[in-house]
């Protein structure tokens, strides 16, 4: 993480700057909460995101082709179809990141992980969390 400082008289302000180019992000919640939070997430480290509220949009907003992620956040436990596994199939090359509460169960992260994430963390997610592997995926 760089930092660039400006000075203005007495006061000096620096500015995290933490991702290089525009990070692309869907992000896949059911929870309207949860959703705003990693959109929060998104932006405070100057990215942009779209919002899917269950699998099945997710694939729509892909499968539609107006769209190109970087990095796909997916919630497990959501009421109609994870996605998860059809976006696999459609050859999403994105980095796809599960967001669970039942991170801490290994038998539930095991099976959350065969799907074809590619990391798995505990909800709530913080930009502690993220901000590794998105300087990963962006370094890379």
């Amino acid at each position: 993480m760089a930092t660039t400082s400006t000075s203005t008289g007495d006061i000096k302000k620096t500015k995290s700057v933490e991702v290089k180019k525009k990070l692309n992000v869907l992000i896949v919640d059911d929870d309207t909460v949860i959703r705003k939070l990693h959109e929060n997430i998104i932006k405070s480290i100057g990215g942009i995101s779209q919002t899917a509220k269950n699998g099945e949009e997710a694939v729509n907003i892909h499968r539609d082709g107006n769209a190109s992620f970087d990095l796909i956040l997916m919630d497990k436990e959501m009421p109609e179809r994870d996605g998860l596994s059809k976006l696999r199939e459609m050859k999403v090359t994105s980095m796809i990141i599960g967001v669970t509460t039942l991170a801490d169960n290994e038998e539930e992260r095991k099976a959350f992980m065969e799907a074809g994430l590619n990391h798995c963390l505990a909800k709530p997610l913080s930009k502690a969390k993220i901000l590794p592997l998105i300087n990963n995926l962006m370094d890379a």
